[in-house]
């Protein structure tokens, strides 16, 4: 399916997964809006994204917390009455912390990962939903993680949860819109080398990470699934180094 002239929203849009599905989604020809809570980091993610292959003016910018759902709401509604629709969600805002083991972490650290993993993904699907269904065409990808399909010990319980949750989402999204002509995918990366990692209690090295999968692999899978036909649904696509450590033994690259 060509995206020429199709618009996309990306949350998480700022840097790492979302920035390299949005450089993609642009240089496809889709009209990109990228999210995220820093304003200022937005922008200098669309210089990045134009040196990156994007075409000058394709990516624009719209700061948001996605754990409000109000604000949701008025930047949905601002997309949709300044570029008509939404054809293409990408939920990719996502963050961990390193106190995130059942022995250190706590109720409001599990609840502010839950409320941008999984919540912020629902508030906004739910803002440009009734859009898809109008027009019966709409495709949704949720960033969930390998952790959310296998459960392993480096990610902790609440980001472990979160993603499984994105996967649930996901399904439920599909079984019930799917006869309205749209679809959704559950995109499930192993480790990948982004910002996020900073947040790991124990860093990778540089040689760790140059092993995993890298921004611009999950840049070219979300326009991979964006550009299958209308008729076609990845329901999952569960993606990872081939030096998987999950697989290894998460357990040894974890803390003691």
């Amino acid at each position: 399916m060509s995206l020429q002239g199709k618009v996309a929203w990306v949350t998480g849009g700022g840097s790492g997964i979302g920035l390299a599905g949005a450089v993609e989604l642009a240089r496809a020809g889709a009209r990109v809006v990228v999210s995220g809570r820093d304003a200022d980091k937005l922008q200098t993610a669309i210089a990045q994204a134009e040196a990156r292959g994007a075409p000058l003016g394709a990516i624009s910018a719209a700061p948001l917390d996605v754990a409000d759902a109000a604000a949701v709401n008025r930047v949905a509604a601002d997309i949709q009455q300044t570029l008509g629709r939404v054809d293409i969600l990408v939920n990719s805002a996502g963050l961990n912390f390193p106190t995130r083991y059942w022995g250190e972490t706590d109720a409001a650290t599990f609840e502010k990962v839950v409320s941008i993993n999984l919540n912020g993904a629902t508030y906004c699907t739910l803002a440009v939903l009734h859009g898809m269904q109008a027009r019966r065409e709409g495709t949704v990808i949720n960033v969930a993680s390998f952790a959310g399909w296998h459960f392993e010990y480096l990610t902790g319980p609440a980001y472990t949860a979160s993603k499984a949750a994105m996967m649930a989402l996901t399904h439920s999204f599909n079984i019930e819109e799917g006869m309205h002509g749209l679809r959704a995918t559950a995109l499930c990366p192993g480790e990948v080398a982004t910002p996020i990692l900073k947040k790991r209690p124990v860093q990778p090295t540089e040689a760790e990470k140059a092993r995993m999968l890298q921004e611009d692999d999950l840049g070219r899978t979300i326009r991979f699934i964006a550009e299958m036909p209308a008729h076609v649904c990845i329901n999952e696509l569960v993606i990872s180094p081939v030096w998987n450590r999950t697989y290894i033994g998460s357990r040894a690259a974890a803390p003691a």
